[in-house]
């Protein structure tokens, strides 16, 4: 086993890193709570389409009244689904008279990727056969 000590995420002394990945150091609890929320609301198939066509949307932003088509789904469904993205981080909304328009929190999606993503140019590291194993 190796002398290195394990930095957990947002512990570092490195605080010039906005997102360390997952492959830098482990997450404490705090951090793969908040994650667990936005992964789950990633989770759900309407979830994703909605976040999709949201942030595909010429303009940076929809209206409901554009998204519920799409879907055989009761607006009341498709504003929860819209509440769970919200709570999430991932979109953001204003209301307009009658209308609420949504549009994509780039910052978060950002940081997604930024921890799923392994660091440019350096090797996975090598994998160990466990114990007892023959090649």
């Amino acid at each position: 086993m190796s002398n290195q000590e394990l930095v957990v995420l947002g512990q570092s002394d490195d605080a010039g890193a906005c997102c360390p990945g997952l492959l830098t150091a482990p997450l404490d609890e705090g951090q793969a709570v908040e994650l667990a929320k936005v992964f789950k609301a990633l989770g759900d198939p309407v979830r994703l389409r909605l976040l999709s066509m949201i942030a595909s949307r010429a303009g940076g932003e929809v209206c409901v009244c554009d998204l519920t088509p799409a879907f055989e789904l009761s607006q009341p469904t498709i504003s929860h689904h819209l509440k769970l993205l919200r709570q999430a981080g991932l979109i953001d909304c204003e209301r307009r008279g009658t209308w609420v328009y949504y549009w994509l929190v780039p910052e978060m999606t950002d940081r997604l990727a930024g921890i799923l993503t392994r660091p440019a140019g350096e090797p996975m590291p090598e994998r160990t056969a466990p114990a007892g194993a023959t090649s």
